[in-house]
């Protein structure tokens, strides 16, 4: 387990965000009430980068406030409204220097004490639960090798070494892939810089090898595990825990239903049947029809958790022929 406490930080703003991030902050509370580390919430401000105003509402604050979570404004000024993913590049500026984080999801659950994860800080990972969604094979693409090894070779990384050599060459799995869910590091100032570096010289300058290839929404994931081996880090990590007994990433609400063991499914409808959580909550209709309504429970009729498609795209098309692919 850790031997020091760390903060754990995600990005909440208007809309959707801000009700998954109740959620994360009230399962943080019932599991691990004594948690002695800080939950913040990165928030964008309005600015030239945003055509609206992004800041959590009012009574949303307020229960997040309520729930021991600090939320901390940082500005856009590089990614913004046009590309929101960039938020967890940009907001890592809120945190303290040399203080341990890790970055989660709004849309992840707290199963466990985090605490007990077996995570070393100094080695980071982030998230092994992905497809093959990046690159994608094309007619006129130069292969994985080429795609990826124009990455490394920009940034004066080693390749060979970041390489699962388990896996067949041109496997996507072979190659140094994460979804960026969730990512640690022991400061989170090296990794902002390094982060933000790399995000815009692959956006601003993109390599030739990449022409083919589209960066929106990959470009985080693109860049993140070109971090992470720079750090020094890799495969290896707490991934039984996270996205695992300690932490769910359920992505979709509608996807949640279909697909989570009984265990997180509960454990979700608990956190959120308090009145002063449910009153907020309800506030976001789909959150309202699947969760208090009943709706998620009948979408999770429709699936056989013990054989489930391989493939998420055909658990959402079912979802959305039903009627339940509500977001």
């Amino acid at each position: 387990m850790p031997a020091t406490p760390f903060n754990i930080l995600a990005v909440a703003q208007s809309g959707r965000l801000q009700y998954e991030a109740i959620l994360l902050a009230a399962s943080l509370r019932d599991a691990a009430p004594g948690f002695p580390g800080k939950l913040i919430f990165a928030e964008p401000q309005p600015g030239p980068l945003w055509p609206n105003n992004p800041r959590i509402g009012e009574t949303a604050r307020a229960l997040l406030t309520e729930l021991g979570a600090e939320i901390r404004p940082f500005e856009n000024k590089h990614f913004g409204h046009a590309y929101p993913y960039g938020n967890k590049i940009e907001g890592l500026a809120v945190l303290p220097e040399r203080e341990p984080f890790l970055f989660l999801d709004t849309d992840t659950l707290i199963l466990g004490d985090p605490m007990t994860l077996d995570i070393d800080f100094s080695r980071p990972s982030a998230s092994l639960k992905r497809e093959g969604t990046w690159p994608v094979e094309d007619i006129y693409w130069p292969g994985y090798n080429g795609v990826w090894g124009s990455l490394y070779k920009r940034f004066g990384l080693d390749f060979e070494s970041s390489l699962d050599l388990s896996q067949p060459d041109e496997y996507w799995r072979r190659y140094l892939y994460f979804n960026a869910g969730f990512f640690y590091y022991e400061d989170p100032k090296i990794f902002h810089d390094l982060f933000l570096r790399y995000a815009l010289s692959i956006r601003d300058d993109t390599p030739e090898e990449l022409a083919s290839q589209t960066l929106d929404p990959w470009l985080d994931q693109i860049a993140l595990p070109l971090v992470i081996h720079a750090l020094g880090g890799g495969r290896d990590g707490p991934h039984g825990q996270l996205d695992g007994t300690v932490t769910c990433h359920w992505r979709a609400l509608p996807l949640a239903y279909a697909r989570e063991a009984d265990a997180v499914i509960d454990h979700l409808e608990e956190v959120a049947a308090p009145n002063r959580i449910k009153k907020v909550l309800k506030e976001y209709d789909p959150f309202k029809r699947l969760i208090f309504q009943g709706r998620g429970r009948k979408a999770r009729a429709l699936f056989d958790r013990d054989n489930l498609p391989r493939k998420e795209q055909k658990i959402r098309n079912l979802l959305k022929k039903e009627g339940y692919w509500l977001r």
